[in-house]
């Protein structure tokens, strides 16, 4: 069986093709124009997945040796995420599955961030905990087979990566923060400012990072930093990697804590990370030893899978088709769907 994966639901237009399980290619386009606005604006976000869509689908067809009567099937992903966004994605690979005649899929995308550490071996045996970082989203899911699910805990307001870009721009790095923090942070001392970690009310496996971008933002009004690019010589340079350092020890400090408690308190000695932010170097070090220590054992997606990719949307066609789970052509955008089994 093969399945053809589209992923369009931020600023990623992404296509992959996967066959019996194996993934045969995956082609990914970013949006990196957003960086001059600090972040991503849905309406020329929509407009680049129209003129990419066609082009990113048609390579990643080549780069497979597969032509499109061959497809067994074709998947996209039609949430959560900017509704413009999802729409052409899914539009389109709607319209595709109804030319060639084969079913459609629907991809859940955090559903696919899960999938993303079942790629490639190695891979996690059921059941295990999956932790999704990313722009939009932070939760802990209990995975207990391909689609069983249970969510243990989500934001209740700013998702991590969000506040890894709000923190950016306040420091005046750029955009994507993510990459940028990590960058300076690795000659910086995690210890310089002792930020807040939010670890809320005792046993809670719910994340909170607005109190922390807030203190970020009271501290640097507090010293009156005024912008990266007005740092002046060595010291300047050293008070931002300083400063980067310590409000990622403080965000990686709370996704390991609740990551590896939740896998206690269920009894799972397996953990997957997902999403952007999952290619964050310091929470990759991090977790895999704390982990270590606890006997648990970590698995985290190469790096084109962290992001949002065609290869997790097409492995989750693949898995669906294969149980019979096709969707109706009538399916719709849902830029808040919610994950469920």
């Amino acid at each position: 069986m093969t399945i053809l994966g589209i992923e369009s639901s931020c600023d990623e237009t992404s296509a992959a093709v996967v066959r019996d399980g194996k993934l045969l290619a995956n082609v990914t386009a970013t949006q990196l124009f957003h960086s001059k606005y600090g972040g991503v604006v849905p309406e020329l976000a929509s407009r680049a997945h129209q003129r990419r869509i066609i082009p990113v689908v048609e390579e990643a067809l080549i780069k497979s040796g597969v032509s499109r009567k061959e497809l067994d099937g074709v998947s996209a992903v039609y949430g959560p995420g900017l509704v413009g966004a999802i729409l052409v994605g899914l539009s389109f690979g709607k319209s595709l599955a109804l030319g060639l005649g084969v079913p459609f899929v629907g991809v859940d995308h955090m559903e696919a961030h899960i999938f993303s550490n079942l790629i490639e071996d190695p891979k996690p045996s059921f059941p295990f905990i999956n932790l999704t970082v990313s722009g939009g989203h932070t939760q802990l899911v209990l995975v207990k087979g391909p689609f069983e699910y249970t969510l243990l805990g989500e934001t209740k307001d700013d998702a991590a990566g969000e506040a890894f870009d709000k923190v950016a721009k306040m420091l005046g790095v750029g955009y994507p923060g993510g990459p940028l923090i990590d960058k300076y942070a690795a000659r910086g001392n995690p210890a310089f400012v002792s930020f807040p970690r939010s670890y809320l009310e005792e046993g809670s496996l719910e994340f909170s990072f607005s109190g922390l971008k807030t203190s970020v933002l009271y501290y640097l009004r507090k010293i009156g930093y005024k912008s990266a690019a007005t740092s002046d010589g060595a010291a300047g340079n050293q008070l931002l990697a300083d400063l980067c350092a310590s409000f990622q020890a403080a965000v990686v400090d709370v996704l390991i804590e609740k990551a590896i408690r939740a896998a206690e308190a269920h009894k799972v000695r397996q953990i997957a990370v997902a999403g952007g932010v999952s290619a964050n170097s310091e929470l990759r070090r991090r977790l895999t030893e704390v982990a270590a220590g606890r006997k648990i054992q970590v698995f985290i997606p190469k790096l084109e899978f962290c992001t949002d990719n065609g290869a997790m949307v097409a492995m989750v066609g693949y898995v669906k088709l294969a149980s019979g789970r096709a969707s109706s052509l009538e399916l719709t955008a849902e830029p808040n769907l919610t994950l469920s089994s």
